[in-house]
This record gives C-alpha cells, sequence and structure tokens, in this order.
C-alpha cells in the first residue's frame, strides 16, 4: 500500500499543496497522515500512526525530507526503520532520495557514513579540548554548587516567591534567567516552591534561607 505523509511548520501554512503533489503520485487521500507544528517540543501523532501502520511492501511518499525528519539523524533513523522493514520512500522533490533504486540506496549510505564520520570527528575534538585544558591546569567537568552570583538571585527568588508572591514566569523575567535555572536554583536551597505555592496565604510558612 502507498501512504503519504504531510507536516506543516506554522498555523498560516495548509496542508493543500502538499496534497495535491501527494495525489498526483497516486496516494489516495485516506492513505495520507499529517501533523502540524504546534511548539518547542513537536509531537507528531500523525507520524506515530502512520509507522505503526507500515508494514512490509508499503511505500511512503512525502513532499519533502524536512516534511517528515528533523534532522539529519531522525532522517537515518527512519531509513533505518524502512530497510529493515522493506518499506520504500520516495521524496517529490528530491527524487535523487528513493530507496526503491539503487542509486537512491547508494545516496543514503553516503549520507549515514558521512553523519557517522562527523560525529567521530566531534568526538575527537571534544577530546583534544579536554586533554588540552587538563594540560594547562584547568578543571575540567561540571562546576559543584553555585556562583556567588546565582546565591544571590537563588536568594532574590526565594524572596520574590515566598514573600512577593511573585509567579515564576515573573520572577524569571526579573532575574533574566529561565525555569529550568530557576526550579535548580530552588533545589539547590532546598526550597519547597510547589508546597510553598499551594500555601502562599500563609504568612507563618518557614523557609531557610542561608
Amino acid at each position: 500500500m502507498v501512504f503519504g505523509y504531510v507536516r506543516v511548520s506554522t498555523s498560516h501554512q495548509n496542508y493543500d499543496m502538499q496534497i495535491d503533489a501527494l495525489e498526483s503520485f497516486g496516494v489516495e487521500k485516506k492513505n495520507i497522515f499529517f501533523d502540524k507544528a504546534s511548539g518547542a517540543k513537536e509531537e507528531r501523532k500523525g507520524l506515530n500512526d502512520l509507522m505503526m501502520k507500515l508494514r512490509e511492501g508499503d511505500s511512503i511518499i512525502v513532499w519533502k525530507m524536512c516534511r517528515i525528519a528533523r534532522n539529519t539523524k531522525h532522517m537515518l533513523h527512519l531509513m533505518e526503520f524502512f530497510e529493515s522493514n522493506r518499506i520504500d520512500f520516495k521524496s517529490i522533490q528530491e527524487p535523487f532520495l528513493d530507496t526503491s533504486s539503487p542509486y537512491g540506496k547508494f545516496i543514503f549510505t553516503l549520507f549515514s557514513a558521512l553523519y557517522q564520520m562527523e560525529r567521530e570527528i566531534n568526538a575527537e575534538r571534544v577530546t583534544a579540548g579536554v586533554r588540552s585544558a587538563i594540560n594547562r591546569g584547568v578543571k575540567v567537568g561540571r562546576p559543584k554548587g553555585m556562583t556567588d552570583e546565582l546565591k544571590r538571585k537563588a536568594r532574590e527568588a526565594i524572596i520574590m516567591h515566598r514573600d512577593e508572591k511573585m509567579s515564576i514566569k515573573g520572577i524569571c523575567k526579573e532575574l533574566s534567567i529561565s525555569q529550568g535555572s530557576l526550579y535548580k536554583m530552588f533545589d539547590f536551597k532546598n526550597y519547597d516552591y510547589k508546597k510553598n505555592h499551594k500555601n502562599k496565604g500563609n504568612k507563618n510558612a518557614k523557609r531557610k534561607i542561608s
């Protein structure tokens, strides 16, 4: 069976162009799966449903490779899955990406080799950098605790949240830090921000700030 997959990246785009192209290549509309980007952590229900539907001998057609793969690593992961399950893949705008042809299979093999070489080169650079730092007497590894500046911000954040009843978003904006950094500060100070938030009307709540 021949399946199609389409994805749009913004709310201003629509599926029509991709659907028309897929139908011109013989994909029935009932066999086309859809996804629309909706945030930084994009969940692709359509792609997940498609992967569950696929069987040996099926084919997938997309408008462009970037519609189905997030990056090179994801692309190679998909191609490995398709190859191991004898599923053909074709990109309309990139005719050289066609696993049903010997040339297309060669292209993906080449991509895989280049990606692996890039990973090994990057690993060598990191190792060389660490060795160089050690030879120069630089301490390598994650620093323990927090800097004086971060400790100061942590104290301010706790006061803002506990006493001034500021929201997490407001504190991050005031201190110019991310929410992830703020939660790490709370953890470092052993500050139970969730419990304090639930009891923010309780003025007698005690928290130690050092």
